[in-house]
Protein backbone atom coordinates (compact mmCIF):
# COMPACT_ATOMS: atom_id res chain seq x y z
CA UNK A 1 0.00 0.00 0.00
CA UNK A 2 1.61 3.40 -1.09
CA UNK A 3 2.44 5.76 1.76
CA UNK A 4 2.34 2.90 4.07
CA UNK A 5 5.48 1.62 6.00
CA UNK A 6 5.71 -1.99 4.25
CA UNK A 7 7.53 -5.26 5.51
CA UNK A 8 10.95 -4.07 5.12
CA UNK A 9 10.25 -1.14 7.66
CA UNK A 10 10.58 -1.73 11.48
CA UNK A 11 7.82 -1.57 13.16
CA UNK A 12 7.26 1.88 14.88
CA UNK A 13 9.20 3.71 12.19
CA UNK A 14 8.10 6.87 10.60
CA UNK A 15 6.55 6.43 7.06
CA UNK A 16 9.11 8.60 5.81
CA UNK A 17 7.02 8.83 2.09
CA UNK A 18 9.51 6.88 0.02
CA UNK A 19 6.60 4.82 -1.17
CA UNK A 20 4.37 7.10 -1.77
CA UNK A 21 6.82 9.22 -3.57
CA UNK A 22 8.14 6.46 -5.06
CA UNK A 23 4.93 5.70 -6.77
CA UNK A 24 4.48 8.99 -8.43
CA UNK A 25 7.73 9.25 -10.07
CA UNK A 26 6.76 5.74 -11.64
CA UNK A 27 4.03 7.51 -12.86
CA UNK A 28 5.67 10.61 -13.89
CA UNK A 29 8.43 8.42 -15.94
CA UNK A 30 6.15 6.66 -18.02
CA UNK A 31 4.04 10.16 -19.11
CA UNK A 32 8.04 11.06 -19.70
CA UNK A 33 8.70 8.30 -21.55
CA UNK A 34 5.65 8.46 -23.37
CA UNK A 35 6.61 12.10 -24.50
CA UNK A 36 10.00 11.19 -25.23
CA UNK A 37 8.60 8.34 -28.03
CA UNK A 38 6.66 10.63 -29.32
CA UNK A 39 9.37 13.31 -30.00
CA UNK A 40 11.46 10.99 -30.99
CA UNK A 41 8.96 9.63 -33.72
CA UNK A 42 8.08 12.89 -34.50
CA UNK A 43 11.52 13.28 -36.56
CA UNK A 44 11.23 9.99 -38.46
CA UNK A 45 14.44 8.98 -37.88
CA UNK A 46 15.13 5.61 -36.89
CA UNK A 47 16.63 5.61 -33.65
CA UNK A 48 15.56 3.51 -30.66
CA UNK A 49 15.27 5.51 -27.02
CA UNK A 50 18.33 3.96 -25.98
CA UNK A 51 20.13 5.07 -28.96
CA UNK A 52 18.56 8.23 -28.41
CA UNK A 53 20.05 8.21 -24.53
CA UNK A 54 23.40 7.47 -26.28
CA UNK A 55 23.19 11.05 -28.07
CA UNK A 56 22.07 12.71 -25.47
CA UNK A 57 24.77 11.53 -23.18
CA UNK A 58 27.17 12.64 -26.06
CA UNK A 59 25.74 15.85 -26.88
CA UNK A 60 25.98 17.04 -22.68
CA UNK A 61 29.40 15.87 -22.52
CA UNK A 62 31.09 15.86 -25.26
CA UNK A 63 33.38 13.08 -27.54
CA UNK A 64 33.75 9.88 -24.98
CA UNK A 65 35.55 6.70 -25.03
CA UNK A 66 33.52 3.99 -25.74
CA UNK A 67 34.45 2.37 -22.28
CA UNK A 68 33.33 5.51 -20.75
CA UNK A 69 30.09 6.44 -22.72
CA UNK A 70 29.01 2.66 -21.43
CA UNK A 71 29.57 3.52 -17.98
CA UNK A 72 27.10 6.36 -18.36
CA UNK A 73 24.32 4.72 -20.11
CA UNK A 74 25.03 2.10 -17.47
CA UNK A 75 25.11 -0.74 -20.28
CA UNK A 76 28.00 -3.52 -20.22
CA UNK A 77 30.77 -1.89 -23.29
CA UNK A 78 29.45 -4.66 -26.04
CA UNK A 79 25.85 -3.15 -25.96
CA UNK A 80 27.32 0.46 -26.29
CA UNK A 81 29.31 -0.61 -29.13
CA UNK A 82 26.54 -2.40 -30.59
CA UNK A 83 24.12 0.63 -30.31
CA UNK A 84 27.53 2.99 -31.80
CA UNK A 85 28.10 0.79 -34.68
CA UNK A 86 24.06 1.26 -36.01
CA UNK A 87 24.31 4.86 -34.81
CA UNK A 88 27.64 5.43 -37.39
CA UNK A 89 26.27 3.40 -39.95
CA UNK A 90 23.07 6.14 -39.63
CA UNK A 91 25.16 8.89 -39.93
CA UNK A 92 24.80 10.56 -36.24
CA UNK A 93 28.37 9.75 -34.35
CA UNK A 94 31.33 9.24 -35.76
CA UNK A 95 34.81 7.03 -34.15
CA UNK A 96 37.43 9.83 -33.66
CA UNK A 97 41.27 8.74 -33.13
CA UNK A 98 42.26 9.99 -29.71
CA UNK A 99 45.69 12.45 -30.60
CA UNK A 100 47.02 11.67 -27.32
CA UNK A 101 46.70 7.69 -27.55
CA UNK A 102 46.23 6.03 -30.23
CA UNK A 103 44.95 3.11 -29.05
CA UNK A 104 41.81 5.26 -27.65
CA UNK A 105 38.74 5.55 -30.05
CA UNK A 106 36.39 8.73 -28.94
CA UNK A 107 32.75 8.65 -29.93
CA UNK A 108 31.14 12.16 -31.09
CA UNK A 109 28.30 13.31 -32.59
CA UNK A 110 28.27 14.36 -35.94
CA UNK A 111 26.50 17.34 -37.41
CA UNK A 112 23.34 15.29 -38.13
CA UNK A 113 23.07 13.38 -34.87
CA UNK A 114 23.48 17.26 -33.14
CA UNK A 115 20.76 18.17 -35.20
CA UNK A 116 18.29 15.25 -34.34
CA UNK A 117 19.20 15.43 -30.55
CA UNK A 118 17.99 19.31 -31.02
CA UNK A 119 15.11 18.54 -32.95
CA UNK A 120 13.36 15.96 -30.39
CA UNK A 121 14.60 17.93 -27.49
CA UNK A 122 12.57 21.10 -29.27
CA UNK A 123 9.65 18.53 -29.49
CA UNK A 124 9.59 17.03 -26.35
CA UNK A 125 9.98 21.12 -24.60
CA UNK A 126 6.89 21.68 -26.40
CA UNK A 127 4.66 18.76 -25.14
CA UNK A 128 5.84 19.09 -21.90
CA UNK A 129 5.57 23.07 -21.64
CA UNK A 130 2.05 22.19 -22.71
CA UNK A 131 1.72 19.86 -19.56
CA UNK A 132 3.33 22.12 -17.14
CA UNK A 133 1.36 24.70 -18.34
CA UNK A 134 -1.93 22.79 -17.31
CA UNK A 135 -0.29 22.35 -13.64
CA UNK A 136 -1.66 24.35 -10.70
CA UNK A 137 0.62 27.23 -10.97
CA UNK A 138 1.25 27.07 -6.60
CA UNK A 139 2.81 23.69 -7.18
CA UNK A 140 5.53 24.51 -9.81
CA UNK A 141 7.84 25.54 -7.59
CA UNK A 142 8.06 22.83 -4.90
CA UNK A 143 8.57 20.58 -8.40
CA UNK A 144 11.27 22.67 -9.65
CA UNK A 145 13.26 21.48 -6.39
CA UNK A 146 12.23 18.23 -6.16
CA UNK A 147 13.18 17.15 -9.55
CA UNK A 148 16.52 19.07 -9.58
CA UNK A 149 17.32 17.19 -6.35
CA UNK A 150 15.74 13.68 -8.01
CA UNK A 151 18.26 14.48 -10.81
CA UNK A 152 21.44 15.23 -8.99
CA UNK A 153 20.48 12.12 -6.61
CA UNK A 154 20.73 9.74 -9.77
CA UNK A 155 23.48 11.53 -11.34
CA UNK A 156 21.76 13.19 -14.06
CA UNK A 157 23.78 16.72 -14.76
CA UNK A 158 21.43 19.79 -15.18
CA UNK A 159 20.50 21.05 -18.95
CA UNK A 160 22.55 24.07 -20.37
CA UNK A 161 20.10 24.59 -23.03
CA UNK A 162 21.95 27.15 -24.47
CA UNK A 163 25.09 25.37 -25.14
CA UNK A 164 22.94 22.65 -26.61
CA UNK A 165 20.80 24.96 -28.66
CA UNK A 166 17.88 23.85 -27.19
CA UNK A 167 16.51 27.40 -25.74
Amino acid sequence: MSGTPDASTPPGAPDDGVDELTDAVLTASRLLVAVSARSLTAVGEDVTLPQFRMLVVLASRGPLRAGDLADFLAVHPSTATRMADRLVAAGLIDRLGNPDNRREVNVALTVTGRQLVEDVTRRRRAEITAIVARMDPRLRGSLVAALRAFAAAGGEPGVDANALGWS
